[in-house]
């Protein structure tokens, strides 16, 4: 098995096959550049890549799976104690950054102490690229690829081994629920240092073949411009494409929208296809699972709120309260359990956090609760340790609240909490940014759309939302 076919077959004339943040190279070109690196970073326990928006980032990490180096990306604006912190817990022996125009790695000062060397890369780079038997997927295909950090927002940021084999079998599983081609184009402006943006939105068009642009910034202008058939994007992005109606009317001729990495909220939803005449494709997935459930492109009856159904290689489960398989009957909340060829086999380093992580007969625990309907759809209602709410009895998800508010006009954005109450055990207190609308109107109105007993016992008002580089709410700030 190939990792990278698509590097060596159309893609790799095409001038412009690849491009981001406007400089293009075609895969040939990329090779020949990873193709140095692999040759500087030969026996490097594992690497790190300063993951900018650049040429440069996807030619280090084609570098590292030619070498058969677990590569590391860390996003470029963090802060020196976490980029010490993920050296030191990767065993990284180098960082891969981009040169200056002086020549020398490009960094910021937050890298500057680094105490492992700093190595520049250079796209324009050649070397010679003899690929081998494996396709550049490195000797050992079940050996660590990619070594992907968690959000951290539970404790401190836990690394996840991600092999070649897994990234591979996520990619094949999603080509034909998007039915994506190499006839494609994709679009997008999302990080590089994440499943969404570097598994899914770099070596996903490598493997099948299809064009990349990356935006550099995911704006709806760029968007617009690009002119592509298939875009990834997070909520914050296609919250902001909505309101430039003339961008959003220009994505009109692509084939497939897809959100990921938080809940799409529904007006989002609906103002996406009512500008565009496309129902966008949710999907769900984790550091540690990579993509296990995905709206299908050929299902025209897309719902909001619906990440789909399982991949192809993919089980789900449901687990109750009483530690039994809940009913798919499309209301009751369970803990969702995955398992299949792309989940992970254990955090680096951290055997405690691994077994707990994993059930006795192998199914790994999202820490995700859901709901199952009968046709074998998933909702994610929130994580099990910030949005699952025990209040008077009742366990409540927060984001069906969520969506109950952001359906109310005047309301830009919402975030729902459970903090602790003598009576109720928990109390729903709901964060909302709005303009023109009550605390009363807001709580009345999620008692008559859900339930009296859903409603938020309190409405704070705030201006922004805290959010992590995926956009996704940092609750643990809130509370």
């Amino acid at each position: 098995m190939r990792l990278l076919p698509g590097l060596t077959g159309p893609l790799a004339d095409q001038p412009d096959g690849i491009r981001i943040a406007g400089r293009a190279a075609s895969g040939g070109d990329l090779l020949a550049a990873a193709a140095a690196v692999a040759g500087r970073i030969a026996g490097a326990p594992a690497v790190a890549v300063q993951a900018t928006a650049s040429l440069e980032t996807v030619v280090a990490i084609l570098g590292g799976l030619i070498a058969g180096v677990p590569v590391v990306p860390i996003a470029p604006d963090s802060g020196a104690n976490e980029i010490g912190y993920v050296l030191r817990d990767s065993g990284a022996a180098l960082v891969l950054a981009g040169p200056s125009t002086s020549g020398s790695a490009s960094v910021g000062e937050a890298w500057a102490d680094c105490v492992v060397p700093i190595v520049p890369v250079d796209a324009d780079e050649r070397a010679e690229y003899r690929e081998s038997p494996d396709g550049g997927g490195g000797p050992d295909l079940d050996a660590p690829a990619l070594i992907l950090y968690t959000s951290g927002t539970t404790g401190p940021p836990k690394g996840v081994p991600v092999t070649s084999r897994a990234i591979a079998a996520d990619i094949d599983a999603l080509g034909p629920a998007w039915e994506w081609t190499a006839e494609d184009t994709l679009v997008h402006g999302l990080p590089l240092f994440h499943v969404h943006g570097l598994v899914l939105g770099v070596l996903g068009p490598l493997r099948i073949g299809s064009r990349l642009v990356h935006t550099g910034r995911p704006t709806p202008e760029e968007y617009a411009r690009a002119a592509g058939s298939l875009y990834f994007g997070v909520p914050t992005v296609w919250s902001r494409v909505c309101a430039d109606p003339g961008s959003a009317k220009a994505l009109a001729g692509a084939r497939l929208l897809v959100s990921g990495s938080a809940a799409l909220p529904a007006p989002v939803f609906a103002n996406l296809e009512g500008l565009t005449g496309l129902r966008p494709a949710e999907r769900y997935g984790m550091t540690e699972t990579l993509i296990t459930v995905a709206a299908r492109a050929a299902d025209p009856d897309r719902r909001a709120g619906s990440v789909g159904r399982p991949l192809a290689g993919i089980e789900t489960r449901l687990i109750g309260p009483d530690g039994e398989e809940a009913p798919h009957d499309g209301t009751t909340v369970g803990e969702l359990q995955v398992r299949g060829a792309t989940v992970f086999s254990g955090y680096l380093g951290r055997p405690d956090a691994t077994a707990a992580s994993f059930t006795g007969d192998g199914w790994f625990r999202t820490g995700d609760m859901a709901i199952l309907d009968e046709r074998g759809a998933h909702r994610i209602v929130g994580r099990a340790s910030t949005d699952l709410i025990k209040s008077g009895g009742y366990r409540i998800g927060a984001g069906e609240i969520e969506d109950a508010l952001l359906g109310r006009p005047g309301v830009a954005e919402a975030a729902v909490i459970g903090v602790p109450d003598e009576d109720l055990g928990q109390r729903i207190v709901a964060y909302v940014v709005a303009d023109g609308v009550t605390e009363r109107e807001l709580i009345d109105a999620v008692a008559r759309e859900l339930a009296a007993h859903k409603r938020p016992r309190e409405i704070v008002f705030v201006d922004a939302l805290p959010r992590n580089a995926m956009g996704k709410v940092r609750k643990d700030q809130l509370r």
